[in-house]
């Protein structure tokens, strides 16, 4: 991208995301992967890459059973 100075040149180098047409294939499977984690946003940036839809109809949509570290207040 050393020659994208604005969204204008990206655009016209890689298209808008009007012409994004993903398309499902075998490989377009679920994750368990949290909302908001890396590993989701790393997902998510590979189903585009792809050309995979985004949300899988299979894909967690809670954090039921999951723990996180516990600070305790000051």
């Amino acid at each position: 991208m050393s020659n994208i100075r604005n969204v204008f040149d990206a655009i016209l180098k890689y298209g808008h995301d009007e012409d994004f047409d993903p398309v499902e294939r075998p490989d377009f499977e679920p994750t368990d992967a949290p909302a908001g984690s890396p590993e989701k946003i790393e997902i998510l940036r590979s189903r585009v890459e792809l050309g995979l839809p985004l949300w899988h109809d299979e894909d967690r949509c809670d954090f039921t059973g999951l723990t996180g570290a516990i600070r305790p207040r000051e």
